[in-house]
């Protein structure tokens, strides 16, 4: 069992039950993209359904609101890097308050699987148990994941070989506009690199799928 600390970093997976799809269509992306960007500290989130076709328009929302601020001023979790799969997701987070990672765990999986089940009139699990996690031991482990995590859509036949324009992912945000603002933060990672364009060559050249025992919690 993983034990989280503030300061450290980890991998944290969530896998479909049974291996089934937890998304149906990019409504739903849109509505675990809200989540995991915008409950990283306990913050009240209101209009959620607004906000989220605001995004349909936009493909982004205002991280320049009150209510961002706050979350940024409060939160117990910083996201870092995020892919979304057919039945699982990805994410690389920092703890920032003790038991932030498990309080943010909480409140994005039970929101997401209330969303869910409501909306299509199901019951029972969505997930496969708890949510895994694996800690981050060093920076070159780090590296290594952030590198994991953005080449994990490669292996989407609709994706593969555009990994850098798939909108469920923050690769697109570590190479070009970071459409979160600070709700995501790739400083850690990207101020290793010269350039974005460094940071690209390193993850298209990189072992790190390959080595995927050093990051799959599963």
């Amino acid at each position: 069992m993983t034990t989280f600390a503030p300061g450290e970093h980890y991998h944290l997976c969530v896998r479909g039950n049974n291996k089934q799809d937890i998304f149906r269509n990019d409504t739903d992306r849109t509505r675990l993209l809200f989540l995991i960007t915008h409950l990283q500290s306990p913050e009240s989130i209101p209009n959620i359904s607004r906000a989220i076709q605001e995004y349909k328009v936009d493909k982004m929302w205002d991280t320049t609101t009150d209510l961002v601020s706050q979350i940024i001023g409060t939160r117990y979790v910083a996201l870092e890097a995020f892919a979304f799969m057919t039945n699982h997701l990805h994410l690389a987070v920092c703890e920032i308050e003790e038991k932030g990672i498990v309080r943010y765990m909480q409140r994005v999986l039970n929101a997401y699987a209330k969303y869910s089940n409501t909306k299509y009139g199901t019951v029972g699990h969505l997930f496969q148990g708890p949510y895994r996690a694996v800690h981050i031991e060093d920076n070159e482990q780090l590296l290594y994941l952030s590198t994991y995590i953005h080449r994990n859509p490669r292996e989407l036949p609709r994706v593969a070989g555009n990994e850098h324009q798939y909108e469920w992912s923050s690769y697109c945000d570590y190479l070009g506009q970071n459409r979160f603002g600070k709700l995501l933060d790739p400083s850690l990672v990207l101020d290793q690199f010269d350039t974005v364009n460094d940071y690209r060559t390193f993850v298209e050249t990189s072992i790190a799928k390959d080595d995927s025992y050093l990051f799959d919690p599963f």
